[in-house]
């Protein structure tokens, strides 16, 4: 009985441990011929405090992720080392806010399309995981 009430916990911890990081609204915004630059936006909600420290798309040469800010009515964009996902609390990439900047677009992102970003996130212990994930290409901007 006692090996058994063992297993049971290893295994409900391992499950915890698993639901990790949920990704839920997720989109890319349409740009224009010669336009080099996109921006693609999210809902970030983990179980357990969590990190987004990177990301990659193969529809650019690199990803950043931005936070904007107003500072005395002057919009500022700054790029984030990383991104913390507190555990309960969603995180939300979106216009005019936190999102993840798609830098050297090597063709435009067309509405009706769909691009991959790959995520790579942190749990608490420090461990790693790559999430790859499918994005439509909205024309417009999402109403909250």
């Amino acid at each position: 009985m006692h090996n058994l009430a063992i297993s049971l916990v290893l295994v409900a911890w391992s499950l915890a441990a698993q639901a990790g990081v949920g990704i839920t609204d997720s989109w890319a915004r349409a740009t224009v011929a010669g336009q080099d630059v996109g921006a693609a936006y999210m809902t970030l909600n983990s179980t357990s405090d969590a990190t987004l420290v990177s990301a990659t798309s193969p529809v650019s040469t690199s990803v950043e992720i931005h936070s904007m800010t107003m500072d005395n009515g002057i919009m500022k964009m700054r790029m984030l080392d990383s991104l913390p996902i507190p555990a309960g609390k969603p995180v939300k990439l979106e216009p005019t806010g936190l999102h993840l900047m798609l830098l050297g677009l090597k063709k435009p992102l067309k509405a009706g399309d769909k691009i991959e970003i790959s995520l790579t996130l942190k749990d608490k212990l420090g461990k790693q995981e790559i999430r790859k994930i499918s994005l439509p290409v909205k024309a417009d901007v999402q109403k909250e």
